[in-house]
């Protein structure tokens, strides 16, 4: 018998397992995609909260970790998306994929493509996959409502089957996957592997100060809640401080915190208010969301950036996977690689074995 988990993923990205380490803002950083990548997953760089140069900077210090296919994940409304576009372009010996949400069109996904960049955006919702199948993606990652967060209402057990029978592309799973038995889960449901954010999240390669970690391990599920109140979308957080001061807090309070943050923004990045407003317009020209709550998503990234970059959880939030109500403990990301591979195995020989005993007792009946 071949290996199992040798699947298409596998084959086309260059990684030796179908594991995905997502591109979440601020954590997936040099030091966690080198790990990732070189424990036998494939790593994504979160691109999306970077300038081009920081971008640039950045993929280059990822090569000189790793010879491991990587990927990077950008917005084409973030400011100098272009630069970007531009510099993962002239790194396609060893950038093997971009991810993004809301991205490219059909003639930039085309540009990827032609480069033998594969195009693998997240999306929560069964038309979304099948809008990206449209635009010429070469593989779907879906969200459930377990992920972290920005997430949707349906959970993973109900929208992966649900875009598995509708797209034709490979699909990858993600949203409660943490462990061998979830991998196992997914490639039974018809998926070519799964992605993991939180689970990358508390490794010790990840960037994410010690307090914060700590501060995520303690969290139970009951600790885990969705919020409008943070842009007026669904996101799944942990609960800290800071988010019960908002879940409190009146209109007024949502349009402060807007203004400080992007304060913040412009004072990192350089962007003007002009860019801001581009930014979150460019979030509801998909999402058709109002621009109230498309200026406060584009500056999320501060608010989150306080809590895993800074340690400041009193003024910070926490993005979270519910499946971060069970995780007790920081591996490496070898470890960690090392025991969903070991623990999919067992149970892909466990079901295998059922199957033999199955056939061995009809056998003896007949």
């Amino acid at each position: 018998m071949g290996e199992p988990l040798h699947t298409i993923m596998v084959e086309r990205l260059g990684c030796r397992w179908p594991i995905i380490q997502t591109a979440m803002g601020w954590v997936a950083e040099p030091s966690l995609v080198i790990g990732s990548s070189n424990a036998g997953a494939f790593g994504f760089l979160g691109a999306a909260v970077m300038t081009p140069d920081e971008a640039e900077r950045k993929i280059r210090q990822v090569r000189e970790g790793t010879d491991r296919p990587f990927g990077v994940n950008f917005h084409m409304f973030q400011a100098g998306a272009d630069k970007i576009v531009e510099s993962i372009l002239a790194h396609k010996d060893q950038v093997r994929a971009v991810s993004f949400g809301r991205g490219p069109d059909a003639k930039m996904i085309g540009r990827f493509k032609d480069a033998g960049i594969l195009c693998i955006p997240t999306v929560g919702a069964l038309k979304h996959a099948q809008k990206m199948e449209q635009l010429g993606v070469d593989m779907v990652n879906v969200q459930g409502g377990e992920g972290g967060g920005h997430t949707g209402s349906v959970p993973t057990t109900v929208l992966l089957p649900q875009v598995l029978d509708t797209v034709k592309i490979p699909v990858i799973a993600s949203g409660g996957m943490a462990d061998g038995r979830g991998l196992a889960a997914a490639l039974a449901y018809g998926a070519v592997g799964i992605a993991m954010g939180t689970r990358f999240l508390l490794t010790q390669e990840s960037p994410v100060p010690e307090v914060t970690k700590k501060a995520y391990l303690k969290a139970s599920t009951d600790d885990i809640y969705v919020t409008t109140k943070l842009d007026g979308i669904p996101q799944r957080m942990v609960r800290t401080k800071a988010l019960d001061r908002i879940e409190r807090s009146g209109p007024l309070g949502k349009w402060l915190r807007a203004f400080e943050s992007g304060l913040e923004m412009k004072k990192q990045t350089g962007m003007s208010w002009g860019d801001v407003i581009r930014m979150a317009r460019g979030m509801t020209a998909h999402g058709a969301m109002p621009l109230s709550q498309a200026i406060m998503a584009a500056n999320m990234p501060m608010m989150i950036q306080k809590a895993i970059v800074h340690g400041d959880l009193d003024n910070g939030v926490m993005a979270t996977g519910v499946v971060g109500g069970r995780i007790a403990e920081i591996p490496t990301c070898q470890e960690l690689v090392d025991r969903i591979v070991a623990e999919a195995h067992a149970r892909l020989n466990a079901l295998a074995a059922l199957g033999s005993q199955d056939t061995a007792a009809r056998n003896v009946v007949a």
